[in-house]
């Protein structure tokens, strides 16, 4: 059995765009399935929020790796606010089930404390089952609420959970 490669998290800029790139096309192309969004004509998906991540100030977005193998990202907004908010999270198929996610939470958060929000689709079990567990460990007192997506009524009402990191 091999050594585990240790995750290594990095804030991105635009040297790591087309890494991100592919990882946003795969994270979107699976939220497809719970929110029925279709590529534009060129196949590509909407990237704003991950633009922003990269140019935004109160953005960020990271990469993160397992040696020299993205894995994921996590986009953040309102760093410069009381409340962040992981926008976007995603990790590959390869790494799931392996406490990467949750590493990576773990290590995001803790970079800065205070509160913290994260919207999911309940249809989503896999993830829903994800930032409960994650949130609850975090932080005991989180909450849960139903939110509709501001601008999207056709979409379900997106489930939010809050916490505060220490």
């Amino acid at each position: 059995m091999s050594t585990p490669t240790p995750l290594t998290i990095t804030a991105s800029d635009e040297r790591h765009r087309p890494e991100l790139e592919q990882l946003w096309t795969m994270f979107r192309h699976e939220m497809t399935a719970f929110t029925g969004t279709l590529p534009d004509k060129h196949g590509r998906f909407r990237q704003e929020r991950l633009d922003a991540g990269l140019s935004k100030p109160g953005w960020s977005a990271q990469i993160l790796h397992l040696g020299p193998h993205p894995v994921g990202f996590a986009v953040i907004r309102g760093l410069d606010t009381k409340e962040h908010v992981i926008s976007s999270f995603f990790i590959v198929h390869g790494a799931r089930r392996s406490q990467i996610g949750r590493a990576a939470v773990t290590e995001l958060t803790a970079a800065h404390p205070g509160w913290w929000a994260v919207a999911f689709h309940d249809r989503n079990e896999v993830a829903a089952n994800f930032w409960r567990t994650v949130a609850t460990e975090l932080d005991r007192s989180c909450t849960f609420e139903q939110r509709d997506v501001p601008g999207r009524p056709e979409l379900p009402s997106d489930s939010w959970v809050r916490f505060c990191v220490r």
